[in-house]
């Protein structure tokens, strides 16, 4: 059941991981309960010898919502009846100042923080397997394409680490985003303050918010439009590029003889014909993909032409919008999967390099390169070989040297100047037999590639060790706010329950 569930990437409940779904709507009720009862009593809002009273039935309220026969309701109101029906009337207070308004959109905000950097971990698993695959993969040599038409042959960590590039861009958007999603808009009230004098920054950071969110209004009202429709963005940035990966990798199972094949656990038999293995884990990744995807424009369409106020927009962190991050968690992890699950036919690769004529780039490059024959000119006779090889079958190993010869001589013919003179350069092929070899060879092509950023092993050994470098990055700069948002629920806890005890005993 656990293999099948992985293959086909079925969801686990509404939450990107277990934190995320311990920290549902009620335990952010009571977190934020928790804050207000502290500032309150430290403003002055709570009259000092209810504070500990106050304070003892937010923690009621708390604790009997983590027994098993506890309430846990989604309504503000409700939960407010549970603290005072313990601690009395007056334990309404804490309500001072606030609004369902600056919560609900407080804890989107928390929430919202949260999958994200659950996004940004998921991520960064990727990558590694990325990293693992292509340190390992220096010199295999595959094709690539444009226009869906193989093009030129380069290694299989050049195009690796291309992703690699790409997805970092995503980690780097999820840094720059954070500052604008981790504010507060608690103690805004509904959306002009009140005449409350509570301390909205005191707030944030007890709740482990870098900010409030300054302008009241924008707080409750209007960032409730722009920031959930910018993290879900990256959430669909980082899904199209999934889905391009797996559907390059699918197209390798069209082949009778593919060099890119799945672990058999990754796969699953049709019904009825035994020889298919179907690719299982890398369709349903795509198809992830592509729920991701619609669910980022859900987001973006749920705020589309909406006065500021209305719940619509606001509604982008309810079940719908949530679930952006939801498919996105498990769609890397299912990408994860599918990388480790990868297995590669190096000399499959190179056959099918071999197979076609990639290399004809280079050998008028060559020509041009050490023995100054334009490049039309040489690009002319590259492109008169591939003509005649297709026409004869030949492969371009197979290719007589001899044949190439000739093919030069005659392309001198339709190589003259606007005086007739020629421009061909040398008057017969200046490579030799070997030198030609050489030039139709994709393994020499991709070793003797030059310049910043190219498939040659040493530049790509170069770009693997900043890569990893980038990556250790990010990671660290993901536990630097899972550690801040620890230290801030510390915090919260131990300015809360000094409140417990009545003023006298503390």
């Amino acid at each position: 059941m656990a293999q099948a569930a992985a293959i086909q990437g079925k969801v686990d409940g509404v939450a990107t991981s277990p934190v995320a779904k311990a920290q549902d709507f009620f335990y952010w009720v009571g977190r934020i309960n928790m804050a207000s009862t502290v500032v309150g009593a430290e403003r002055g809002i709570l009259p000092k010898d209810q504070v500990s009273t106050i304070a003892r039935g937010v923690a009621h309220s708390i604790e009997q919502g983590a027994r098993p026969d506890g309430k846990r309701p989604t309504d503000v109101l409700q939960i407010e009846k549970i603290i005072t029906d313990e601690a009395g009337q007056q334990a309404s207070l804490i309500h001072s100042g606030r609004s369902r308004q600056d919560m609900h959109a407080t804890m989107d905000a928390a929430r919202l923080r949260t999958a994200m950097l659950d996004l940004a971990e998921r991520l960064d698993e990727v990558r590694a397997r990325m990293l693992d695959l292509a340190t390992e993969h220096v010199e295999t040599f595959v094709p690539a394409y444009t226009n869906g038409v193989q093009a030129m042959p380069i290694s299989l960590a050049h195009y690796l680490l291309a992703f690699h590039e790409s997805f970092g861009r995503d980690a780097q958007r999820i840094r720059e985003a954070w500052p604008r999603i981790n504010r507060s808009a608690l103690g805004t009230a509904v959306l002009a303050n009140s005449s409350w004098p509570l301390d909205r920054e005191r707030l944030a950071t007890l709740l482990g918010f870098d900010a409030p969110i300054v302008n009241s209004y924008d707080a409750g009202q209007i960032s409730t439009y722009d920031i959930p429709i910018e993290a879900a963005g990256i959430a669909g940035s980082i899904a199209i590029r999934v889905g391009a990966l797996m559907q390059d990798l699918h197209v390798q199972y069209h082949q009778v003889r593919p060099w890119i094949l799945l672990d058999r656990g990754k796969t699953y038999t049709s019904s009825a014909m035994p020889q298919k293995a179907n690719p299982g884990i890398i369709q349903n990744t795509r198809g992830k993909a592509s729920d991701v995807v619609a669910s980022a424009q859900a987001v973006t369409l749920r705020a589309h032409n909406v006065t500021p106020g209305m719940t619509d927009y606001k509604r982008a962190w309810d079940e719908r919008g949530a679930r952006t991050f939801v498919l996105g968690v498990d769609m890397l992890r299912m990408t994860a999967d599918t990388l480790a699950a990868l297995r590669i036919d190096p000399q499959r690769a190179l056959e099918e390099l071999e197979s076609e004529w990639t290399t004809s780039m280079e050998l008028a490059e060559t020509l041009q390169r050490q023995h100054a024959v334009p490049f039309r000119v040489g690009h002319h006779f590259a492109s008169e070989v591939v003509v005649h090889a297709r026409e004869k079958g030949y492969r371009p190993k197979e290719f007589p040297y001899s044949e190439a010869v000739k093919i030069y001589a005659e392309s001198l013919k339709d190589s003259t100047g606007a005086d007739g003179a020629s421009v061909a350069g040398p008057d017969r092929l200046p490579l030799d037999e070997g030198a030609f070899r050489d030039a139709l060879s994709p393994a020499h092509m991709v070793r003797t590639r030059v310049g910043l950023g190219g498939p040659q092993p040493d530049e790509v050994r170069r770009m693997l060790a900043e890569a990893q470098q980038a990556l250790d990055r990010d990671r660290d700069w993901l536990a630097q706010r899972r550690t801040q948002l620890a230290q801030a629920e510390a915090v919260l806890n131990g300015a809360f329950e000094s409140l417990l005890e009545p003023q006298g005993k503390r």
